[in-house]
């Protein structure tokens, strides 16, 4: 009976997770991490010199400048609760290094039986442990690999998994010019939820940044789930995002972003609102970097996300 009541509260809440993750198993693993990158909406793969970078392109690693680290908080939709550290450096003869945790808290529910009598409560948590590391591989390429442990529990029901996450960076210094691309969540599962395997949230993402002479903007397009199958070839490419990053003054930036799937999943009936779209900011204060970010999922509501970032 126990068995059963479980199994009723695992169909019941699961329904809930894949609203707030967007679908899938460990789909969680698709949501932004940190407001700068929520700020792109997810336009990052290419970026630079981040320590978030580790959940995005291990290969971006060696661009830091210096130590630095990263802590944010989400609250999410459905009073979801997420968050995430990481945090990297370079290791001379090594490399650069990092490691992060990103989680998300879905709260406490009310646990019943089939008769709907009251038994207590339960609650339903995500983590990701993630590590590091990247490589200068010549003057112009650097490439970089990580390892995920992921961990999922629901009413006292756990599932566990582990991934490779695959990274390189391409840069043109003398084009201002940026590529980037990542294989991410490559992996299986350890143990399974109701005894049913299923497949991580595989990622082929590939992304370039330019800045434009004598602008002061960091411009990017990211294709997303390259590895996904579609009805034509053209459909592989309509998972992109677009961001933009203004760069006003020493101590403030401004950010644009665009999702395109995002848009499309998004809409209701004929409008979809301003669902997809981001804009953000960051404010820079000594070594530290306060950014925030707005996502707007159209008339189901938006996001509002907070991170500190700081270089030592």
């Amino acid at each position: 009976m126990r068995r059963f009541i479980r199994h009723s509260i695992l169909l019941l809440i699961l329904p809930l997770i894949t609203l707030a993750q967007g679908g899938g198993t460990y789909s969680f693993l698709r949501n932004e991490v940190g407001a700068r990158a929520a700020g792109l909406n997810g336009s990052f793969v290419s970026m630079t010199n981040d320590p978030n970078l580790v959940f995005y392109n291990p290969a971006a690693l060696p661009t830091l400048a210096k130590p630095s680290a990263s802590v944010g908080f989400l609250k999410h939709l459905l009073d979801v609760n997420s968050g995430h550290i990481a945090y990297g450096q370079h290791l001379d003869d090594i490399g650069t290094v990092a490691a992060g945790i990103m989680f998300v808290d879905y709260g406490s529910f009310t646990e019943t039986d089939e008769s709907f009598n009251e038994l207590g409560t339960f609650g339903a948590t995500d983590i990701a442990f993630v590590a590091g590391i990247g490589r200068q591989f010549d003057e112009m390429t650097t490439y970089g690999v990580g390892v995920k442990f992921i961990y999922s529990s629901i009413a006292g029901t756990q599932s566990a998994a582990i991934a490779l996450d695959l990274g390189v960076l391409y840069q043109i210094p003398s084009e201002n010019i940026t590529i980037g691309a990542s294989i991410l969540n490559l992996g299986t599962q350890l143990n399974s939820y109701l005894e049913t395997s299923e497949s991580l949230p595989l990622d082929l993402k590939v992304g370039i940044t330019k800045r434009p002479e004598h602008l002061p903007v960091l411009l990017n397009l990211n294709f997303h789930k390259l590895n996904e199958s579609q009805d034509t070839f053209l459909d592989r490419f309509s998972s992109f995002s677009l961001g933009a990053e203004f760069v006003m003054s020493e101590s403030v930036r401004l950010r644009l972003g665009y999702n395109n799937e995002q848009r499309k999943e998004l809409k209701l009936g004929n409008s979809a609102g301003l669902a997809g779209f981001a804009l953000g900011g960051g404010i820079v204060i000594g070594d530290y970097r306060v950014d925030y970010a707005f996502n707007s999922y159209g008339k189901i509501g938006g996001l509002h996300r907070v991170s500190i970032a700081t270089s030592f």
